[in-house]
């Protein structure tokens, strides 16, 4: 990564330089420096600011600047000081080297191991099985697997966890809510009961039920057959779960007895008004919390925390949940739990994310009204499921999003996805163009290929890209060089959506460069008669295409080739 790699020929040439006495006072320097690109390209590539230095060395930033520089050694880059400013300008050798890595490693160039081989559990979705999705699962579905990926890629021990909720009294009002679906059906003059389900989704699962009910009970059958559902749109949604962990099991395996009494040997339990409550107030959380309430149900937080006990003794060493933001309140009673069974608290992590607002044709739907994508399933249905992912995917977890429904369905340069799968699809098309026979329009006769694929094959595992800056124009070097550098950038930026766990780094990424790609294309002609151009060319559509489709792999939408 090239701005952590100036950071750190900085530091050295700072070290150099103190331990010399050429900065004036300075013995130490506690700074942080930031490596970030120039706004006049003028300068150069990269630049970093070290008039922090002034409060130790008692010296003007201009001349902090120039004295580091004079202890850097510079090896395929040059240096220029401008103000407190180092500049670093490439040599374009240092782009051949990227050039020549990404050819290399292919689809794990932008691999790292700062996973450590850490095992994680990440929950998400965890709908109750009483219904089809809402639309914000569906944000939380591209968000969690999306996650995963990413993780995994960089060398996480990652497993994804959908906690089924098919314990509770919700479970028998889905029964019951069927029971009358099914006597609906049979011919019976019956209403939906106020306080059930009264979605139109039950009618079908009542004529499933009619057809052949296995023996099952209401709630079991109701429960099974939105549990299938949700699957196989989850697979439709290209979300892969790995274990599917029922709520039930915790009761019936004994777990949430053993919880209480793990709760009650901590000495964060107590009785009051009949009800048995924990001493989440310990704990930083605003006030304590019902466990078991007067009548001797369980509150859901006492499963929730079973549950999360269980995950822990099952050996992860990270627990991340994607939760609703309504569930803010929760996270510090959920922590505190787990500080009193004697976990640490930090290693259980919660993003929060927002709502997802649909807007078609420039108003904002009332999801609840309308009769149109009420559901995730509809939702993929009108704008598909690339789409839907890449728009749940744009925005910070925290931000509410604004699916624009017409947009996201529309094939122009506004339209996110779009812009970036047309950018995979055309480089595509010109990898295939140089390779396919050709047409000569005047004479019309069949002309051989530009190249082959052996030709390619050879060119690309000794690339030299050097003589491609000879005689061009300034705009044209500039459009290569973007381009390269900015498919360098895709490391640190992969490094820190997983750092952060913000996946949507990754779609402005992917715009940025696509973007990029679309300036060389425009700048620059690929095919020609002359075969040594269009090799070195070719060598940047392909180190591309390995950058925009191992990162579109990553978070779930696919790198088309055609459109």
């Amino acid at each position: 990564m090239l701005k952590d790699y100036f950071i750190n020929v900085t530091k050295n040439a700072i070290e150099k330089a103190i331990k010399l006495n050429k900065l004036g006072e300075t013995k130490e320097a506690d700074i942080e420096l930031v490596c970030d690109t120039p706004k006049n390209k003028e300068f150069g590539d990269f630049a970093i600011n070290v008039s922090a230095l002034a409060r130790y060395a008692k010296m003007a930033p201009p001349l902090i600047a120039k004295t580091i520089a004079e202890y850097i050694e510079q090896k395929n880059f040059s240096v220029n000081t401008v103000a407190g400013f180092i500049n670093f300008k490439l040599d374009k050798t240092f782009l051949n080297d990227i050039v020549i890595e990404i050819l290399n490693k292919k689809d794990a160039y932008l691999k790292t191991d700062i996973g450590k081989g850490e095992k994680v559990n990440i929950e998400y979705v965890s709908a109750n099985p009483t219904g089809p999705f809402h639309i914000g699962h569906g944000r939380w579905a591209a968000l969690g697997s999306a996650l995963a990926n990413i993780m995994k890629y960089s060398n996480y021990d990652v497993t994804q966890e959908f906690y089924i909720n098919d314990a509770g009294n919700q479970i028998n009002k889905l029964g019951k809510s069927l029971e009358i679906r099914v006597r609906q059906q049979k011919g019976e003059n019956i209403e939906m009961e106020e306080g059930l389900y009264p979605g139109e989704y039950l009618i079908d699962c009542a004529k499933r039920y009619i057809e052949d009910n296995k023996g099952l009970s209401y709630a079991d059958f109701a429960k099974q057959d939105m549990l299938r559902q949700q699957k196989e749109l989850l697979l439709k949604f290209r979300t892969n779960f790995d274990v599917f962990f029922s709520e039930l099991t915790l009761y019936n395996d004994g777990e949430v007895d053993k919880c209480m009494e793990s709760l009650q040997k901590s000495g964060k339990i107590f009785k009051k008004d009949d009800a048995v409550w924990f001493k989440s107030s310990d704990y930083g959380d605003d006030q304590d919390r019902v466990l078991v309430k007067s009548d001797g149900k369980n509150t859901y937080l006492t499963a929730d925390i079973a549950y999360h006990k269980n995950k822990f003794e099952r050996g992860f060493n990270r627990l991340i949940n994607i939760w609703g933001a309504d569930h803010h309140g929760y996270i510090p009673r959920m922590k505190a739990a787990m500080e009193a069974l004697g976990y640490d608290s930090s290693k259980l992590e919660i993003i929060l994310g927002q709502l997802v607002n649909l807007i078609q044709d420039g108003e904002q739907q009332r999801m609840g009204k309308r009769k149109k994508m009420v559901t995730l399933d509809d939702l993929v249905d009108e704008v598909g499921v690339d789409a839907t992912r890449f728009w749940m995917l744009m925005r910070s977890s925290d931000t509410t999003i604004d699916f624009d429904i017409d947009l996201a369905k529309s094939q122009t340069d506004k339209n996110p996805v779009f812009y970036v799968q047309y950018a995979h699809a055309r480089a595509c098309s010109i990898l295939r163009k140089a390779v396919e026979k050709r047409l000569d329009i005047d004479n019309k006769t069949e002309l051989p290929p530009i190249l082959t694929k052996e030709e390619i094959e050879n060119y690309n595992k000794n690339v030299n890209i050097l003589e491609l800056f000879d005689g061009i124009s300034n705009e044209s070097s500039d459009a290569i060089k973007s381009l390269v550098l900015k498919m360098e950038e895709g490391k640190a930026l992969l490094s820190n959506a997983v750092k952060y766990r913000a996946p949507y780094m990754i779609c402005k990424y992917l715009t940025e460069l696509a973007n990029s790609f679309h300036c060389f294309y425009n700048c620059t002609r690929v095919l020609s008669d002359d075969k040594n151009d269009s090799l070195m060319k070719l060598s940047l559509v392909s180190c591309f295409r390995i950058v925009m489709k191992t990162l579109l792999d990553l978070i779930g939408v696919e790198p088309v080739e055609k459109m």
